[in-house]
């Protein structure tokens, strides 16, 4: 965890609509081609690690625990910007990443989609 605390990753905190579990949805978005790449839950000490250190924090719900995107995968969320939505109950991040994004190691985990009465996989595990 951080140890040091920045008056502005403070003004963040204090300003978003956490829900009762002290959570808040967060979006995480390619910052140069748009695409969407996952959602994940972030706590306020989550916020305070991913502005402090720069790569990307979770909180893991089923772990109940921080999640450090890629510490184990090598996969991680280079942070280029965090911005929230008007009602401050949802986190946007622009990120750089690296390798796939998805647990089931896809580019992004937004691989399922209703086409045509159906539901169509429109992208395929990344090989090395």
């Amino acid at each position: 965890m951080v140890s040091e605390m920045s008056p502005m990753a403070e003004e963040v905190i204090q300003g978003l609509a956490f829900n009762d579990a002290g959570l808040v949805p967060a979006v995480a978005q390619q910052h140069d081609s748009g695409e969407v790449l996952m959602l994940a839950w972030m706590n306020a000490d989550a916020i305070r690690e991913t502005l402090a250190a720069g790569q990307v924090c979770y909180w893991s719900r089923s772990r109940g625990a921080l999640w450090r995107k890629g510490e184990t995968s090598g996969h991680v969320q280079r942070l280029v910007e965090l911005r929230y939505d008007c009602d401050n109950d949802a986190i946007l991040l622009l990120v750089d990443q690296t390798g796939p994004a998805c647990h089931t190691n896809r580019r992004s985990c937004f691989y399922q989609a209703a086409r045509d009465g159906a539901v169509e996989l429109i992208s395929e595990p990344v090989t090395d």
